[in-house]
């Protein structure tokens, strides 16, 4: 009895592993044509006499109110140009990102047909963190001076921040982007939304981004995902005994949900725990539904929250 079950699983996770590879051979056959523009490049290496030029083929990136005087003293300030130096030192060979960057576009093609191609752009953002990559209709912007690792010299952030400074977190920050236009947040605000919207986010990265690690996707760094699995019913518990899913305070996304050093239980253990645990929470209970339900992408992002929790049969593994 005993060689039969490991037969039948052994049979299962072939299956499994079959159908797998039929769609990411599906996958690998779309045709994609990435074009990617180093922005970067085009603005600290053109003469400044060829600064109209580039404002006429690059006009969403200047203002009409701004004096042409303020670009020039860019190009020219030392500071900015040590920047962008030590931009060009870190991808000065571009081929895994334009691989990356292929790999993902057909996934996004073949999960998403309509969606049209964008158009890639690189830049220097004077170190605008909250907008590392920007996902519009026909342009996807990735500012690489927030790419250059965590431990680069002009990196005076948070650690928590930092560490998703680096190259492997472009792909997981342009489905995030991309995220927003396709996952409507609707009209809830308790602790239950937020988690159930960060989740179809996350889970959105497991369909485009299957090669990445989960501590890539969510930015956490490997012991903190061991800090998450090792403590998932214990967070779950927590947020059950004290009443938060339902909750509207507004307090609870940044305690769970934001951007943090550490998440916010109010117990002495917090310091050791990693921040926006609840959107790793979310993640698990989306996973869980997408499991036990017969339910194709486009219908998980549109679903409402509480359908989806109360579909999932989500229990924490102990």
């Amino acid at each position: 009895m005993k060689k039969i079950w490991t037969l039948f699983l052994l049979l299962a996770f072939l299956t499994s592993c079959d159908h797998k590879s039929k769609i990411e051979k599906e996958v690998e056959e779309i045709p994609i044509n990435i074009k990617v523009e180093r922005f970067d490049k085009i603005f600290y290496e053109s003469p400044v006499e060829n600064l109209q030029n580039v404002k006429n083929k690059y006009p969403y990136f200047f203002p009409s109110q701004t004096p042409d005087s303020v670009w020039v003293n860019k190009i020219k300030n030392p500071l900015y140009r040590e920047l962008y130096s030590e931009v060009q030192k870190k991808y000065s060979n571009f081929e895994k990102v334009n691989s990356d960057l292929e790999s993902l576009f057909q996934h996004i093609k073949f999960y998403f047909p309509n969606i049209k191609t964008p158009k890639v752009i690189t830049l220097i953002s004077e170190m605008d963190y909250q907008n590392k990559v920007i996902y519009t209709d026909s342009l996807v912007l990735i500012s690489l001076d927030l790419y250059l690792g965590k431990n680069h010299k002009f990196y005076e952030f948070p650690e928590y921040l930092k560490q998703n400074f680096e190259q492997n977190q472009i792909m997981p920050d342009i489905v995030t982007s991309f995220s927003v236009r396709k996952i409507p947040f609707g009209s809830n605000r308790n602790l239950l939304s937020y988690m159930i919207y960060a989740g179809k986010q996350l889970y959105l990265k497991d369909i485009l981004l299957p090669q990445s690690t989960d501590a890539n996707k969510i930015g956490y760094t490997p012991e903190q995902i061991t800090w998450c699995q090792e403590n998932e019913s214990y967070m779950w518990r927590y947020f059950m005994e004290e009443q938060l899913l339902y909750s509207t305070d507004i307090r609870l996304p940044s305690r769970f949900i934001n951007s943090a050093p550490f998440s916010k239980f109010y117990l002495e253990i917090d310091n050791e725990t990693p921040g926006r645990v609840g959107t790793w929470v979310g993640w698990q209970i989306v996973r869980s539904f997408m499991k036990n339900n017969d339910v194709n992408l486009q219908q998980l992002l549109q679903m409402d929250p509480i359908e989806i929790f109360q579909n999932s049969k989500y229990k924490p593994k102990k």
